[in-house]
């Protein structure tokens, strides 16, 4: 059983929600209606979809959503909103490696997006962006977001680190202390929450690629990298920036 089965629930989740920023968010939807082109209408496949911060948004504008997560917690946060809201949004709960093969496809565009990226060691890896690949349309994109690509996470390492996240009033206290493992390229990080007296602890792993070793993977997977950026505004990805996000199209030929 992968770290991620059991990871997702109690405080990390209000952790990660409190985390998020409506500007970042605002953000990064620009970007994937920028760079992905698809439209109203179009199917959208949302890999890690949380409780639907893009997912919901996208369906908002006439996208037909399908989204997937490990999480049943956000899973039925979002299935109730969809409902409520009457939206074409398909949530799927499930680890996308086991369930990605039974979706039905093709969708016109895909994204992951969070930092939900690094969570494979390399066969893993391949075989998620192969799960991607197959369920995209011929010259459908594909846009993954991740702060581990080693170009941006070694030259700033960080073996301890906290912070409150949250309201500043009433704020949830993350701690995290992580190990660097060479010979696996993977952070393992040790996380404390502390929040009204209560505290819970999880240990997360991230494997670290550099970009070339990623780009390989997705040509493998029949992916064509043909674009990575370094913000959300679509600046050129460079040594240092504090994240990349990868733009892909499937080959027509797979």
């Amino acid at each position: 059983m992968a770290w991620y089965h059991t990871f997702f629930s109690g405080l990390p989740q209000l952790a990660w929600k409190a985390a998020q920023t409506d500007e970042q968010t605002h953000l990064e939807l620009e970007l994937l209606v920028e760079t992905l082109e698809f439209g109203p209408g179009d199917r959208v496949l949302d890999v890690f979809c949380g409780y639907g911060r893009h997912a919901l948004p996208l369906a908002r504008m006439g996208a037909r959503l399908t989204g997937v997560d490990i999480s049943e917690e956000y899973i039925d946060e979002l299935e109730q909103t969809a409902h409520t809201e009457k939206l074409s949004l398909n949530p799927v709960q499930g680890d996308f490696l086991a369930v990605g093969s039974t979706l039905e496809g093709p969708f016109d565009a895909g994204y992951c997006l969070g930092n939900s990226f690094s969570f494979f060691p390399q066969a893993d890896m391949l075989a998620f962006l192969r799960q991607i690949a197959g369920l995209l349309k011929p010259g459908g994109r594909f846009l993954a977001h991740t702060e581990m690509i080693a170009e941006s996470v070694l030259p700033d390492y960080q073996a301890r680190n906290w912070q409150p996240v949250g309201d500043p009033d009433h704020p949830i206290l993350f701690l995290v202390e992580n190990e660097y493992d060479p010979l696996e390229s993977r952070i393992d990080s040790h996380l404390t929450y502390v929040h009204d007296g209560e505290t819970e602890t999880r240990v997360a792993r991230h494997y670290v690629y550099t970009l070339g070793h990623l780009s390989q993977l997705f040509a493998q997977a029949g992916l064509t990298v043909v674009a990575c950026y370094g913000t959300t505004d679509g600046e050129t990805y460079a040594l240092g920036d504090e994240a990349v996000w990868i733009l892909a199209e499937r080959n027509t030929d797979v």
